[in-house]
């Protein structure tokens, strides 16, 4: 195990991975019950179908980026591309589900095409440096942001978007809404204390005790406590993944006969080249901002300042996609949450492993993914997110030409809940102010093509 993950190689133990691989699996299981329940929207496939598809995706993507790449990252059904299938492709455009992971297909296939021929690389080598620095804070600032919506700790609000929670109990606030914001807070102090005594293992801890916390709290003072957890039975949730959802992309998907008669073909073709690019650009500039992100956050770069085995990690992402659209599921990419193992002390693949497995326990115990509360995740998500800021240390905030494309990928990640879009007003904002600065030389080939692809994107997809 130390020879194939090289863990003394990488100042890491098997110790430190499980603990690792399990707060990366606490950080990111939500995404088994929200990607299913999301996907039963559709009416087409059921919670069961999406819970397995959702959870065999995720097992191969970690497995292929802990072997291929020896990273300590995890991979799964990806927040955002999820919803734009079914929201916009399915409910918007009236793809059926069928049709709508051929789009995926496509997807994963063009990115093993770009991943063998080296492109992804190239591109990768082709983000400005001013926002390769500002990535890993906007990861950070999406993070904690998920964690504080994810325990209702921040709120949608009709006049200012969003507003903090009521604590006010002689308001319109109860305790059963309060307490697992209070849980939240003080499960984020307690990783901080514990993280500086150099207690091993403070991010996983604090999950724990947040847990336990939570329910103490819950069945001692909060009238009707009940944590919302199913006992039925996996093997019925197998059985309609694979009448359901297993393979539709081929016994159904390439049928678009019904579309067709509704809309006609020439709009057929513009919604497969137009749905299929905002897929591409979306998961590959995800996947790149994570991987750079993630292995920023751990020390883990090489001397060049690049991700380690950045091809074969984007391989394994290219495969996973792939294979999640032969299981059912839409883009399959790495998850930002991955952070939270990696700063729990994860350093190789063997993480991976360690998360993939639990995955694989989760498909059948379904009811203890469950009682994980996501006040105690939301906990390590913000925190986490405190950690990735460190690198806006290295920005040169008094260099116009390097602060506004940095501000604007660090900003715009979480201002609209995508890596992805950051990325693209990081790059878009740097090419305008290098061409009318009279500095137009400085910019790569490359980062013409990706500026390019962005405003296409923009204005044609989005």
């Amino acid at each position: 195990m130390d020879k194939f993950f090289k863990l003394k190689e990488n100042g890491t133990t098997v110790k430190t991975e499980f603990m690792a691989g399990l707060t990366t699996f606490f950080a990111m299981v939500y995404i088994l019950m929200v990607n299913a329940g999301m996907f039963a929207e559709t009416g087409q496939v059921s919670y069961g179908a999406m819970y397995i598809a959702t959870a065999i995706s995720a097992v191969v993507g970690t497995v292929l980026i802990g072997l291929l790449a020896n990273l300590p990252l995890a991979q799964a059904s990806g927040m955002g591309l999820n919803a734009f299938f079914v929201y916009t492709c399915c409910f918007g455009f009236g793809l059926s589900y069928a049709n709508s992971l051929v789009l995926i297909l496509i997807d994963g296939l063009v990115f093993v095409l770009l991943t063998v021929t080296g492109l992804r690389k190239m591109i990768f080598d082709a983000i400005p440096n001013a926002v390769r620095k500002a990535i890993p804070a906007g990861i950070g600032l999406f993070i904690a942001f998920i964690g504080l919506q994810n325990v209702d700790l921040v709120i949608s609000d009709p006049s200012t978007g969003v507003a903090l929670n009521s604590f006010n109990l002689l308001g319109s606030a109860t305790w059963a809404s309060v307490m697992p914001l209070v849980v939240t807070v003080l499960s984020v102090i307690a990783i901080a204390v514990m993280a500086k005594k150099n207690l091993r293992g403070a991010v996983l801890w604090g999950i724990i005790g947040g847990g336990v916390l939570y329910y103490i709290l819950g069945f001692l003072t909060v009238p009707g406590f009940a944590p919302n957890v199913s006992f039925d039975s996996p093997l019925v949730a197998f059985k309609e993944f694979g009448t359901q959802a297993f393979g539709k992309v081929f016994t159904e998907g390439f049928d678009f006969s019904a579309y067709v008669a509704t809309h006609g073909e020439a709009n057929l073709i513009l919604v497969i080249i137009t749905s299929a690019l905002a897929f591409c650009l979306v998961d590959m500039f995800d996947t790149i901002g994570t991987l750079y992100g993630a292995c920023a956050r751990g020390n883990m770069l090489t001397e060049k300042g690049e991700v380690p085995n950045m091809d074969r990690a984007m391989l394994a992402d290219a495969i996973a996609t792939t294979t999640g659209a032969v299981c059912g599921t839409s883009t399959v990419t790495t998850f930002v949450e991955s952070s939270a193992g990696v700063a729990e002390g994860g350093r190789t693949g063997l993480t991976s492993m360690f998360t993939a497995i639990f995955f694989f326990i989760a498909m059948f115990l379904s009811p203890v993914a469950q009682l994980i509360p996501g006040c105690a995740t939301a906990a390590a998500l913000i925190y986490v997110g405190i950690l990735m800021m460190a690198c806006v240390k290295d920005i040169d905030w008094h260099s116009i030409d390097e602060a506004v494309p940095a501000f604007l990928t660090l900003a715009m990640m979480p201002f609209t809940y995508n890596i992805s879009y950051g990325i693209a007003f990081g790059i878009i904002s740097y090419v305008f102010i290098k061409l009318f600065s009279g500095k137009i030389k400085e910019t790569k080939v490359g980062t013409w093509v990706i500026f390019a692809l962005f405003l296409f994107m923009l204005f044609f997809t989005h």
